[in-house]
């Protein structure tokens, strides 16, 4: 199985397991990191909706607290006709520990319906080398 497939199979998995009695709209991420782990999310809302946490908040935190700190790869799936592509915070944490070249794979539970680079998803972003002085 590829990692893309590995990568479908698991942000599936966390859809399914997505806390969303508020929105109902259930969202999973899968993030493959620099060193070729794999990392899975879903979001979470709370009664104070909408201070939940998103899917690919959830897979970075996974992510560094399993020790790394580069995203190469993000799978983010939800359901619907329109793309489900990362809300704009989203986005802004993704390129914390992203690149230019980090690939999105924007999906539904049939598979990938987009993919783009970081850089096309949020062109002219801010990262932390802007803060290198």
């Amino acid at each position: 199985m590829s990692d893309i497939d590995t990568m479908l199979d698991m942000a599936r998995k966390a859809i399914e397991n997505a806390y969303c009695p508020y929105s109902k709209f259930p969202v999973g991420a899968v993030i493959k990191a620099e060193s070729g782990k794999l990392y899975a999310s879903c979001n979470v809302e709370n009664a104070a909706f909408p201070a939940g946490s998103c899917a690919e908040q959830g897979a970075i935190s996974a992510m560094v607290c399993g020790g790394d700190r580069k995203i190469k790869e993000i799978v983010v799936m939800g359901d619907g006709e329109a793309l489900v592509s990362p809300c704009g915070s989203c986005r802004q944490r993704i390129r914390e520990f992203g690149d230019e070249n980090t690939v999105v794979y924007i999906c539904d539970r049939k598979g990938v319906r987009k993919t783009l680079t970081l850089k096309e998803l949020l062109p002219y972003s801010f990262g932390p080398e802007n803060l290198d002085m």
